[in-house]
């Protein structure tokens, strides 16, 4: 006689398997590229992130003939903009973000529609509408994520921003993460929280939310290979893949990506090589970036705009510097 019940169902699915990692940052110095190694990235593990700074593609952008046409339906904010390093630089990180499109989908930038849902996040229509984009920017920095295979989102801060740990960690952190941070020296712990406030921010700019979410309601950790993952991410559902990178020797970038499908061809899972992050204390040369690792502790983590206009802060979220707008950040 057939035993029923418990013994009968099907076993457990087996483990996911482990997402590759996300690439490292690309700098692009102009229009010209070299954009291969974002094409790249975005064939290997299907996101690319690009980062350059608005100066050095400032002369480029207000010569280029065509830039009513790379604007688009961002031509008349850009006219209406009063602040003129306000509409320079929203100019400059359109036309990077049209530019980075553009190379990974081979075809013109101003070919291309950018448009904005509600909460602001960036997207295409028509042509190259599968191409997911997240863009961040602050002080010179630009930030585009591009992705071919589900939503990401991206944040930058300056390494040396201030942000007091007692004014700013109970709406950052999980109880877990601020338990973690009080044990460090104030210094580190206040780039601890730069990471988590960039981490977070790009997580939920990937979900669309931006910070219409609240920051201290999840958390993250680091699995047994010393991945960033979601504290609480349910077993069955799709994963996602965090990454921190410090690039220009002065910038921390984050990225989140949650690939819907596989890309063509993944790589291994490479972890890269712990590297210190210091606050600047004098001028730096750019450097190549440079994943950002704490070689103990709950997290090992000793690890890398200028709105056209404001908008009201959800209550209860706290000013920050640099901040973010529906379509300026």
């Amino acid at each position: 006689m057939a035993m029923t019940g418990p013994a009968d169902l099907a076993p457990p699915p087996p483990p996911r398997p482990p997402l590759p990692p996300l690439p490292l940052p690309v700098h692009i110095a102009g229009p010209e590229g070299p954009w291969e190694a974002a094409v790249d990235a975005l064939e290997l593990t299907g996101a690319a992130v690009v980062h350059t700074t608005w100066g050095e593609w400032l002369t480029v952008t207000l010569l280029d003939p065509r830039l009513r046409a790379l604007l688009g339906h961002d031509w008349p904010r850009y006219r209406q903009t009063r602040a003129v390093a306000g509409r320079l630089r929203f100019a400059v990180s359109r036309v990077v973000m049209k530019y980075a499109a553009g190379a990974v989908l081979q075809v013109p930038p101003d070919t291309l529609d950018l448009a904005y849902q509600p909460g602001g996040r960036p997207l295409l229509r028509g042509l190259g509408e599968e191409l997911a984009l997240s863009l961040a920017h602050t002080d010179e920095l630009i930030v585009v994520g591009l992705s071919s295979t589900g939503p990401i989102g991206v944040d930058a801060e300056p390494v040396g921003r201030q942000a007091p740990f007692e004014l700013l960690g109970e709406y950052v952190c999980t109880p877990q993460e601020a338990a973690a941070l009080t044990t460090l020296p104030e210094a580190e712990r206040t780039l601890r929280l730069l990471q988590l406030w960039t981490l977070k921010e790009a997580y939920t700019k990937a979900l669309g939310q931006g910070m219409r979410r609240r920051f201290a309601a999840f958390g993250f950790r680091r699995d047994a290979e010393g991945r960033i993952t979601l504290a609480d991410e349910p077993p069955h559902t799709p994963p996602w893949a965090f990454a921190a990178h410090l690039v220009q020797g002065r910038y921390l970038v984050s990225a989140a990506h949650r690939p819907a499908r596989p890309p063509q061809n993944p790589p291994p899972h490479q972890p890269h090589p712990p590297q210190e992050l210091h606050r600047p204390n004098e001028p730096q040369q750019p450097h190549p970036p440079q994943e950002l690792h704490r070689p103990s502790g709950p997290y090992r983590l000793h690890e890398e705009p200028v709105p056209a206009q404001a908008v009201p802060r959800p209550a209860g979220t706290p000013g920050f510097p640099g901040r973010w707008s529906p379509g300026g950040r």
